[in-house]
């Protein structure tokens, strides 16, 4: 049963309502918006709740076993509040949400409709629709590890525990010739060697896409010209001088986080793992056929 606030109660009880639904939101960078359809303004929880931002939800189904809590958030892309650039760039993926109705002549009479997280987001035409998923969500994850040659982790995760940010892995630098809004030429960086960046990150810093994250797909060195290709196009066009954060990219093979990156440590692959050939393998005389370890 849903614990309603005795204020609250009392307020629907007397049949003419004042009701206002709030919604607040936490990403994951630490930013709190919050969205109300009332028409006004409203602090709920101490957050103000924005009006006219065209939010809206779709009826919320809840139960008191273990399914999922389903419901979907729908509304315009607002500069105020939610921007098409901050939903491209993947500012609101798995964002933290509070549903709440309340009383908007008296905010402190409130009931929490929803609680859990922003799942699947689309966009178009100026709008958003956004998957809203419960607590029990959580448990639908899958636990454990996959057995791969290659190394399971993202550089720089908590697993990983490489400073991505350490000297030698990162640089700042600035476009020096733009070929549409995937491939860019820079000229100020050196003491990097070829290909040093292939699979890693890069961050605009300035221009139409600042705060938008690529990934490198290719790193030509040529001279003292770098090329670099990522795999998406930018949402916006490239302008020459536009500012850019690349770190150095890790292809997750045992041999590159020793060499490269001084971290085997933590190399989460098992890269002498038996392949299906030698699971189907017969004694062969001569062969060295021991049962010793395969690493060389």
């Amino acid at each position: 049963m849903r614990d309603i606030d005795a204020g609250l109660q009392a307020h629907l009880d007397t049949g003419a309502t004042t009701l206002a639904r709030a919604w607040i939101v936490r990403r994951r960078d630490g930013v709190v918006l919050g969205f109300t359809d009332h028409d006004k303004a409203l602090a709920v929880d101490g957050v103000s709740c924005e009006a006219a931002t065209g939010m809206d939800a779709s009826a919320l189904e809840s139960s008191t076993g273990l399914s999922v809590d389903n419901a979907q958030a729908v509304g315009a892309l607002s500069s105020v509040g939610i921007t098409d650039l901050d939903v491209e760039t993947g500012k609101f993926d798995g964002a933290d949400v509070w549903h709440w109705v309340v009383n908007w002549q008296d905010v402190t009479q409130k009931t929490l409709q929803f609680r859990g997280s922003l799942g699947e987001i689309r966009r178009g035409a100026g709008a958003f629709e956004a998957e809203l998923r419960g607590l029990s969500e959580v448990l639908n994850r899958p636990v454990g590890r996959s057995y791969l040659r290659q190394c399971d982790r993202v550089l720089g995760d908590g697993k990983c525990g490489f400073d991505i940010n350490a000297a030698g892995f990162v640089v700042e630098a600035v476009v020096d010739v733009s070929s549409g809004r995937r491939v860019i030429e820079l000229k100020d960086i050196a003491g990097f060697e070829d290909q040093w960046f292939l699979h890693g990150k890069l961050v605009w810093l300035t221009g139409a896409n600042a705060g938008a994250e690529g990934l490198v797909r290719v790193d030509d060195l040529r001279g003292n010209v770098r090329v670099i290709e990522l795999w998406q196009e930018t949402r916006f066009a490239i302008e020459n001088g536009d500012q850019l954060r690349i770190h150095a990219g890790c292809d997750k093979a045992g041999a590159s986080c020793k060499e490269k990156f001084f971290n085997y440590a933590n190399f989460r692959g098992f890269p002498h793992m038996p392949g299906e050939d030698w699971s189907v393998s017969y004694p062969i005389s001569g062969a060295d056929m021991d049962g010793g370890s395969r690493e060389v």
